[in-house]
């Protein structure tokens, strides 16, 4: 009898029909990123966007994994996808959005928000004029790259050339403007420190990854000595370092990396954030379809701080950026991002545009 039952119903809507990978590179600066394309028995199709090294037969082995599971196993999926890992992120973004569409809501309600009704966003600045050009387009926030430091332990000479570089960009971006210094893990924890302390009376977002990550016991020192907020986490490659980071007290903002972690493992990983009273900022530094899914992520948890978004100092790179989806989904005003209420990621995917499938 149940199998009379399950015959009369048909094939499930649901069901992965069909698997491809776009992969994309803007033409000045070189940014790349894969486009993830999932289509259901049913017909309708969900994208999710990932990193861009992905080896050949990782796209075969993804295939064979997804095999016979629905758009709403994403959790299945993404166990299934341990020899898939640059590929996971963008499917588990597209069989959200396909279990959206089904459900006629866009993904953040499917994900229980909103938590919000817009999305607090910074801009890391490229090239130099980008700060004035994104004050126009509508930012109050911006990423600022700390200074090079020529050698290793470069002392007070660094600390001024850090204050330095933050007060003309305080002069430069007039009042209002809020500011994420980017140490890219690049100094040692003696310089960090020194930074840190400098430059609690600019009142950063956030030092972002002001040593490696690695060194806890460098981290948690600094945290502990000043009141200038840390952020980490952008380079972790497994969900225990945040385990690590948290229970070390080492961290005021976690930075996971959406093109490595996706949607649902980022939501796991606030969740946990959130028993420690600590704020969670997605690192983001690809496409337009990954800013979509970034901020229909932030309006799905309720410890959400701020959104990176990208802007190229190309105009070029600027303008594939806009091609690629139905609307510019990377406009701010007022340094607020839109959240779109349609079903699903909420845009159209210029197909066409895309390329040839790899």
């Amino acid at each position: 009898m149940m199998a009379w039952q399950a015959a009369a119903a048909g094939p499930d809507p649901l069901a992965i029909k069909d698997l491809r990978a776009y992969s994309l590179r803007e033409p000045d600066s070189g940014r790349s990123y894969t486009i993830v394309r999932v289509e259901s028995r049913g017909g309708l199709v969900g994208w999710g966007e990932c990193g861009s090294a992905m080896a050949a037969e990782e796209l075969a082995t993804a295939r064979q994994a997804l095999d016979g599971l629905g758009a709403s196993a994403y959790e299945v999926v993404w166990r299934r996808l341990e020899k898939a890992p640059v590929l996971r992120p963008g499917i588990d973004m597209a069989l959200l959005d396909i279990a959206a569409q089904q459900s006629k809501a866009p993904v953040y309600q499917i994900l229980g928000g909103p938590t919000r009704t817009k999305c607090r966003a910074f801009v890391p600045l490229e090239g130099a004029a980008a700060l004035e050009r994104n004050l126009q387009a509508g930012h109050k926030a911006f990423g600022v790259t700390a200074p090079p430091n020529e050698w290793r332990n470069a002392g007070k000479p660094y600390v001024e050339k850090a204050t330095n570089l933050m007060q003309m960009m305080r002069r430069a971006a007039g009042a209002g403007a809020d500011f994420v210094l980017d140490g890219g893990g690049r100094l040692m924890p003696g310089d960090a420190q020194s930074v840190a302390e400098a430059l609690e009376k600019f009142h950063l977002l956030c030092f972002d990854e002001p040593v490696t990550v690695s060194n806890l016991g460098a981290a948690k020192k600094i945290a502990g000595e000043n009141v200038t907020p840390l952020g980490f986490g952008r380079s972790v490659v497994s969900v225990g370092a945040f385990q690590d980071l948290l229970r070390e007290d080492c961290v005021d903002l976690l930075r996971p990396s959406l093109a490595r972690f996706g949607v649902s493992q980022i939501r796991r990983i606030a969740a946990v954030a959130e028993v420690y009273y600590v704020a969670v900022a997605p690192y983001h530094d690809g496409g337009p379809l990954g800013t979509i899914a970034a901020l229909h992520l932030a309006s799905s948890i309720p410890n959400f701080f701020i959104q990176q978004i990208p802007s190229p100092a190309s105009a070029r790179d600027r303008e594939m950026r806009k091609t690629i989806l139905s609307e510019d989904v990377e406009h701010v005003n007022g340094g607020f991002a839109a959240l779109p209420n349609a079903p699903g990621w909420g845009v159209r995917i210029n197909e066409s545009g895309l390329g040839r499938a790899i």
